[in-house]
């Protein structure tokens, strides 16, 4: 039975090779996935069982004989599949069929909290801890995040830019510029590289540059299989469910929210200091409007 992680990396693949050991009632399912993986990463089982003409127990058993725990996983990696592969016109066909749009808020809202409960549920302390030391340990800290989670990227960089010095947060420009702003990276510097389907391969290229030139490593992305994982020392998942033709980023978000405070904390007084300083300053050139009571 092949581990859960390399099901689901390669779930489609693992389909087509043992397509002909399957019984025939397997071989109908694994088909239809395999025809109509977008629709079938959001069907129950039932559902599934339903639309190829077998009984639920029988989807239950395929999962089970794919290396799954049970249906759940392997939906789960279908939905992998369809996040990675799909484009955001394909996304919003999905969205038709599995979302109520008529009430969108709440659906949006509830698939957030999902998110956000998921992520709490599945947080590694120690990966957690480790990455509050290294942040806190490197000389220079390297900032790389593109497309959507260009804002994830500038939002880190604001808050450690006040908590600390040499924070260096990497524009989203030309591929060959990236590397320019990055030329002096070295041991004892950390990139942090913030990634979410569908990935950047410039952050991807961006981590691996940097982990050729012995500097630390540090992932913030959504799930193991995630290709940042590969070139991160530590890394941080934050679950980043597809909504319509957009990932939620609200979970990411509060990841790095803990983060920042965990940071702040670690080094109470300055912290302190640090705030005390930018008060002075944000009164004395009138930074903020002052409401009159």
């Amino acid at each position: 039975m092949k581990s859960k992680t390399a099901t689901q990396k390669d779930i489609l693949r693992a389909l087509e090779q043992r397509l002909p050991s399957f019984s025939k009632g397997q071989r109908v399912l694994a088909r239809f996935v395999l025809d109509n993986y977008d629709k079938a990463a959001f069907m129950t089982a039932s559902r599934l069982g339903a639309a190829v003409g077998v009984s639920e127990s029988t989807v239950v058993r395929f999962a089970a004989e794919l290396g799954f725990r049970g249906y759940p996983g392997m939906k789960k990696a279908l939905q992998e599949v369809v996040r990675s592969r799909l484009t955001a016109v394909e996304r919003l066909e999905v969205a038709e069929q599995t979302m109520n749009t008529q009430d969108v808020a709440r659906a949006v809202l509830r698939a957030d909290i999902a998110n956000l409960q998921a992520t709490l549920d599945e947080t590694d302390e120690a990966a957690f801890n480790t990455a509050v030391d290294r942040i806190l340990s490197a000389r220079r800290i390297f900032i790389v995040g593109m497309r959507t989670s260009t804002t994830l990227a500038n939002f880190l960089g604001f808050y450690l830019n006040l908590l600390r010095d040499n924070i260096h947060v990497v524009q989203d420009t030309a591929a060959m510029e990236v590397y320019e702003q990055m030329l002096r990276v070295r041991e004892g510097d950390l990139v942090i590289g913030i990634s979410f389907p569908r990935y950047s391969n410039r952050t991807i290229n961006a981590m691996k540059y940097a982990r050729d030139r012995k500097a630390g490593t540090l992932g913030i992305t959504d799930t193991k299989t995630s290709p940042l994982n590969d070139y991160a020392d530590v890394c941080l998942f934050a679950k980043s469910e597809m909504v319509s033709f957009l990932d939620s980023l609200v979970a990411p978000m509060g990841l790095i929210n803990a983060l920042i405070v965990a940071i702040g904390t670690r080094d109470r007084e300055h912290t302190f200091q640090t705030f005390r300083d930018l008060e002075d300053i944000w009164s004395e050139y009138g930074v903020y409007q002052t409401i009159e009571h």
